[in-house]
Protein backbone atom coordinates (compact mmCIF):
# COMPACT_ATOMS: atom_id res chain seq x y z
CA UNK A 1 0.00 0.00 0.00
CA UNK A 2 1.01 3.81 -1.31
CA UNK A 3 2.01 5.93 2.17
CA UNK A 4 0.33 9.08 0.69
CA UNK A 5 0.75 12.42 1.82
CA UNK A 6 -1.84 14.96 1.72
CA UNK A 7 -1.08 17.96 0.75
CA UNK A 8 -3.29 21.51 0.14
CA UNK A 9 -2.57 25.18 -1.11
CA UNK A 10 -3.52 28.54 0.59
CA UNK A 11 -1.96 31.21 -2.03
CA UNK A 12 1.48 30.59 -2.73
CA UNK A 13 2.08 28.46 0.35
CA UNK A 14 1.70 24.87 0.30
CA UNK A 15 1.41 22.24 3.41
CA UNK A 16 1.71 18.90 4.15
CA UNK A 17 -0.98 17.62 6.12
CA UNK A 18 -0.45 15.75 9.91
CA UNK A 19 -3.31 14.48 11.69
CA UNK A 20 -2.84 13.91 15.27
CA UNK A 21 -0.06 15.80 15.24
CA UNK A 22 0.17 16.59 19.15
CA UNK A 23 0.52 13.16 21.27
CA UNK A 24 -0.72 12.51 24.94
CA UNK A 25 1.15 10.40 27.25
CA UNK A 26 -0.69 6.41 27.20
CA UNK A 27 -3.56 6.47 29.11
CA UNK A 28 -4.74 10.17 28.94
CA UNK A 29 -7.57 11.76 26.05
CA UNK A 30 -8.24 15.15 25.13
CA UNK A 31 -11.06 16.93 26.61
CA UNK A 32 -13.21 19.10 23.79
CA UNK A 33 -10.93 20.63 22.24
CA UNK A 34 -11.88 24.13 21.83
CA UNK A 35 -8.95 26.59 20.53
CA UNK A 36 -5.17 26.72 20.47
CA UNK A 37 -2.61 29.32 19.69
CA UNK A 38 1.43 29.42 19.38
CA UNK A 39 3.24 31.66 21.64
CA UNK A 40 6.69 33.17 20.86
CA UNK A 41 8.97 29.95 21.80
CA UNK A 42 6.45 27.80 19.26
CA UNK A 43 4.72 26.12 22.02
CA UNK A 44 1.52 25.35 20.93
CA UNK A 45 -1.38 26.15 23.56
CA UNK A 46 -4.48 23.73 23.57
CA UNK A 47 -7.59 24.92 25.03
CA UNK A 48 -9.92 22.78 25.63
CA UNK A 49 -13.20 21.81 27.86
CA UNK A 50 -15.12 19.32 30.13
CA UNK A 51 -11.36 18.34 31.43
CA UNK A 52 -9.53 19.43 34.69
CA UNK A 53 -6.73 20.35 32.45
CA UNK A 54 -7.95 23.43 30.68
CA UNK A 55 -4.59 24.16 28.39
CA UNK A 56 -2.75 21.60 27.15
CA UNK A 57 1.01 22.67 26.09
CA UNK A 58 2.77 20.83 23.29
CA UNK A 59 6.39 21.30 21.78
CA UNK A 60 7.63 21.63 18.78
CA UNK A 61 7.09 17.76 17.93
CA UNK A 62 3.81 17.61 19.44
CA UNK A 63 5.14 16.32 22.80
CA UNK A 64 2.81 17.17 26.37
CA UNK A 65 5.35 19.55 28.17
CA UNK A 66 2.37 20.84 30.58
CA UNK A 67 -0.59 22.18 31.09
CA UNK A 68 -2.12 25.84 33.04
CA UNK A 69 -5.34 27.17 34.28
CA UNK A 70 -6.37 24.44 36.76
CA UNK A 71 -8.93 25.87 39.33
CA UNK A 72 -9.01 29.38 37.03
CA UNK A 73 -10.85 28.29 34.15
CA UNK A 74 -14.31 26.88 33.84
CA UNK A 75 -14.93 26.39 30.54
CA UNK A 76 -12.36 28.14 27.62
CA UNK A 77 -14.06 28.60 24.35
CA UNK A 78 -11.10 30.74 22.81
CA UNK A 79 -7.39 31.24 23.33
CA UNK A 80 -5.62 33.99 21.69
CA UNK A 81 -1.90 35.23 21.84
CA UNK A 82 -1.40 38.94 22.50
CA UNK A 83 1.10 41.44 21.06
CA UNK A 84 3.18 41.55 24.26
CA UNK A 85 3.30 38.05 25.18
CA UNK A 86 0.15 37.60 27.11
CA UNK A 87 -2.45 35.02 26.60
CA UNK A 88 -6.25 35.79 26.66
CA UNK A 89 -9.15 33.05 26.99
CA UNK A 90 -12.35 33.89 26.71
CA UNK A 91 -14.19 31.60 29.56
CA UNK A 92 -17.48 31.15 28.13
CA UNK A 93 -19.58 29.81 31.06
CA UNK A 94 -17.94 31.97 33.82
CA UNK A 95 -18.56 34.68 31.91
CA UNK A 96 -15.16 36.40 31.50
CA UNK A 97 -11.83 37.18 29.78
CA UNK A 98 -8.88 36.16 31.35
CA UNK A 99 -5.54 37.38 30.79
CA UNK A 100 -2.73 35.35 31.77
CA UNK A 101 0.86 35.60 30.98
CA UNK A 102 2.95 32.81 28.84
CA UNK A 103 3.74 30.52 32.26
CA UNK A 104 0.15 30.53 32.76
CA UNK A 105 0.06 32.90 35.67
CA UNK A 106 -3.21 35.15 35.80
CA UNK A 107 -2.58 38.86 35.49
CA UNK A 108 -6.52 40.51 34.82
CA UNK A 109 -9.76 39.39 34.67
CA UNK A 110 -12.60 41.60 33.42
CA UNK A 111 -15.95 40.69 34.10
CA UNK A 112 -17.94 39.33 37.15
CA UNK A 113 -17.22 35.47 37.60
CA UNK A 114 -20.59 33.55 37.35
CA UNK A 115 -22.79 36.50 37.29
CA UNK A 116 -23.95 36.99 33.59
CA UNK A 117 -25.30 40.43 32.59
CA UNK A 118 -27.76 41.19 29.82
CA UNK A 119 -26.69 44.57 28.95
CA UNK A 120 -23.06 44.51 30.05
CA UNK A 121 -19.98 42.35 30.42
CA UNK A 122 -20.80 39.08 29.83
CA UNK A 123 -23.33 36.38 28.71
CA UNK A 124 -21.05 33.67 27.32
CA UNK A 125 -18.34 35.65 26.05
CA UNK A 126 -16.62 33.65 23.06
CA UNK A 127 -13.29 35.22 21.93
CA UNK A 128 -11.06 38.13 22.84
CA UNK A 129 -8.56 39.80 21.59
CA UNK A 130 -5.69 42.42 22.16
CA UNK A 131 -4.43 45.44 20.02
CA UNK A 132 -0.81 46.70 20.47
CA UNK A 133 -1.09 49.41 22.75
CA UNK A 134 -2.88 47.32 25.02
CA UNK A 135 -6.51 47.60 23.94
CA UNK A 136 -9.19 44.35 24.87
CA UNK A 137 -11.83 43.85 22.33
CA UNK A 138 -13.84 40.93 23.05
CA UNK A 139 -16.63 39.11 21.15
CA UNK A 140 -19.31 38.59 23.50
CA UNK A 141 -21.47 36.11 21.51
CA UNK A 142 -23.34 33.78 22.59
CA UNK A 143 -25.82 35.30 25.36
CA UNK A 144 -24.72 38.77 23.91
CA UNK A 145 -24.97 40.05 20.20
CA UNK A 146 -22.18 42.41 21.36
CA UNK A 147 -18.33 43.72 21.17
CA UNK A 148 -16.68 45.41 23.94
CA UNK A 149 -13.59 48.06 23.91
CA UNK A 150 -11.61 47.79 26.59
CA UNK A 151 -8.99 49.92 28.04
CA UNK A 152 -5.47 48.40 28.96
CA UNK A 153 -6.31 48.75 32.70
CA UNK A 154 -9.46 46.62 32.14
CA UNK A 155 -11.83 50.02 32.05
CA UNK A 156 -14.69 49.86 30.11
CA UNK A 157 -14.72 52.16 27.17
CA UNK A 158 -17.80 50.71 24.28
CA UNK A 159 -19.90 48.13 23.25
CA UNK A 160 -21.70 48.05 20.06
CA UNK A 161 -23.59 45.77 18.43
CA UNK A 162 -26.94 43.92 19.08
CA UNK A 163 -29.24 41.43 17.38
CA UNK A 164 -29.50 41.48 13.96
CA UNK A 165 -28.43 40.95 10.51
CA UNK A 166 -27.76 44.54 9.28
CA UNK A 167 -24.30 46.27 9.36
CA UNK A 168 -23.14 46.27 12.85
CA UNK A 169 -25.56 43.87 14.14
CA UNK A 170 -25.01 40.51 14.75
CA UNK A 171 -26.15 36.62 15.29
CA UNK A 172 -23.78 35.00 17.24
CA UNK A 173 -19.78 37.14 17.51
CA UNK A 174 -17.86 33.84 17.53
CA UNK A 175 -14.50 35.42 16.39
CA UNK A 176 -12.64 38.64 16.75
CA UNK A 177 -8.83 39.64 15.70
CA UNK A 178 -7.42 43.09 15.70
CA UNK A 179 -4.45 43.55 12.79
CA UNK A 180 -1.66 45.80 13.34
CA UNK A 181 -3.81 48.76 10.95
CA UNK A 182 -6.43 49.21 13.58
CA UNK A 183 -9.39 47.25 11.91
CA UNK A 184 -11.60 45.34 13.99
CA UNK A 185 -12.19 41.74 12.43
CA UNK A 186 -15.59 40.06 13.73
CA UNK A 187 -17.00 36.66 13.03
CA UNK A 188 -20.67 36.68 12.54
CA UNK A 189 -21.42 33.01 12.50
CA UNK A 190 -24.78 32.26 12.14
CA UNK A 191 -25.20 35.81 9.43
CA UNK A 192 -22.21 33.94 7.35
CA UNK A 193 -19.89 36.78 7.09
CA UNK A 194 -17.20 38.85 8.70
CA UNK A 195 -17.42 42.07 9.55
CA UNK A 196 -14.77 45.21 9.46
CA UNK A 197 -15.05 47.69 11.98
CA UNK A 198 -12.65 50.53 13.42
CA UNK A 199 -11.28 50.59 16.59
CA UNK A 200 -14.54 53.02 17.50
CA UNK A 201 -16.99 51.00 16.65
CA UNK A 202 -17.72 52.49 13.33
CA UNK A 203 -19.03 49.79 10.45
CA UNK A 204 -16.45 49.91 7.26
CA UNK A 205 -17.27 46.53 5.41
CA UNK A 206 -18.77 43.34 5.12
CA UNK A 207 -16.84 40.27 3.60
CA UNK A 208 -19.10 37.38 2.45
CA UNK A 209 -19.09 33.56 1.30
CA UNK A 210 -18.12 32.01 4.12
CA UNK A 211 -20.38 29.50 6.14
CA UNK A 212 -20.67 29.65 9.65
CA UNK A 213 -17.11 31.75 9.97
CA UNK A 214 -15.10 29.71 13.13
CA UNK A 215 -12.15 31.69 14.11
CA UNK A 216 -10.30 34.42 12.55
CA UNK A 217 -6.29 34.62 12.90
CA UNK A 218 -3.66 37.39 11.23
CA UNK A 219 -0.09 36.11 10.44
CA UNK A 220 2.96 38.40 10.08
CA UNK A 221 2.35 39.06 6.29
CA UNK A 222 -0.98 40.46 7.17
CA UNK A 223 -2.74 37.91 5.87
CA UNK A 224 -6.34 36.49 7.20
CA UNK A 225 -7.17 32.71 7.52
CA UNK A 226 -10.85 31.74 8.63
CA UNK A 227 -11.81 28.28 9.14
CA UNK A 228 -15.85 27.70 8.47
CA UNK A 229 -17.81 24.97 8.69
CA UNK A 230 -17.57 23.77 5.12
CA UNK A 231 -15.05 22.66 6.19
CA UNK A 232 -12.70 24.77 4.87
CA UNK A 233 -10.37 27.13 5.63
CA UNK A 234 -9.97 30.87 3.61
CA UNK A 235 -7.05 33.30 2.83
CA UNK A 236 -8.10 36.82 2.81
CA UNK A 237 -5.55 39.68 1.78
CA UNK A 238 -6.59 42.87 4.44
CA UNK A 239 -8.66 44.51 2.20
CA UNK A 240 -10.82 40.68 2.38
CA UNK A 241 -9.97 39.44 -1.26
CA UNK A 242 -9.90 36.31 -1.44
CA UNK A 243 -6.53 34.43 -1.92
CA UNK A 244 -6.75 31.44 -1.97
CA UNK A 245 -8.78 28.15 0.01
CA UNK A 246 -8.44 24.66 1.23
CA UNK A 247 -9.77 22.14 3.36
CA UNK A 248 -7.31 20.92 6.13
CA UNK A 249 -9.54 19.26 8.48
CA UNK A 250 -12.21 16.25 8.44
CA UNK A 251 -15.06 17.84 10.02
CA UNK A 252 -13.75 21.44 10.86
CA UNK A 253 -11.67 23.71 12.38
CA UNK A 254 -13.14 25.16 15.54
CA UNK A 255 -9.58 27.17 16.00
CA UNK A 256 -6.47 28.26 13.92
CA UNK A 257 -3.26 29.70 14.91
CA UNK A 258 -0.08 29.25 12.88
CA UNK A 259 3.42 29.60 13.91
CA UNK A 260 6.54 31.84 13.43
CA UNK A 261 7.91 29.06 10.80
CA UNK A 262 4.28 29.27 8.29
CA UNK A 263 2.85 26.16 9.89
CA UNK A 264 -0.64 25.64 11.04
CA UNK A 265 -2.28 24.30 13.35
CA UNK A 266 -6.08 23.49 13.90
CA UNK A 267 -7.99 22.69 16.43
CA UNK A 268 -10.67 20.11 15.15
CA UNK A 269 -13.92 19.52 15.94
CA UNK A 270 -14.85 15.72 16.61
CA UNK A 271 -12.97 13.57 16.39
CA UNK A 272 -11.35 15.56 18.60
CA UNK A 273 -7.36 16.23 17.73
CA UNK A 274 -4.78 18.41 16.40
CA UNK A 275 -3.67 19.31 13.05
CA UNK A 276 -0.50 20.36 11.48
CA UNK A 277 -0.39 22.43 8.45
CA UNK A 278 3.61 22.03 8.00
CA UNK A 279 4.42 25.24 5.44
CA UNK A 280 6.36 23.11 3.02
CA UNK A 281 7.29 26.16 0.09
Amino acid sequence: MTDERYTVILGDRRYAIHRNWAQLPEGQAFGFISDLMVDAEGLVHVAQRGTGQPVLVFDRQGRLSGSWGEGVLAEPHYINAAPDNCILVADRDAHQVLRFDRAGKLVQALGRRHWPSLDAPFNHPTAAAQAADGEIYVADGYGNSSVHRFAADGTLIATWGGPGTGPGTFTTPHAISVDRFGKVLVGDRENNRVQVFDRDGTFLAEWGDFYHPMQIWVDDRDMIFVTDQIPRISLLDREGRLIGRCRGAINGAHGLSGDAEGNLYLAELPPQEITKLERLN
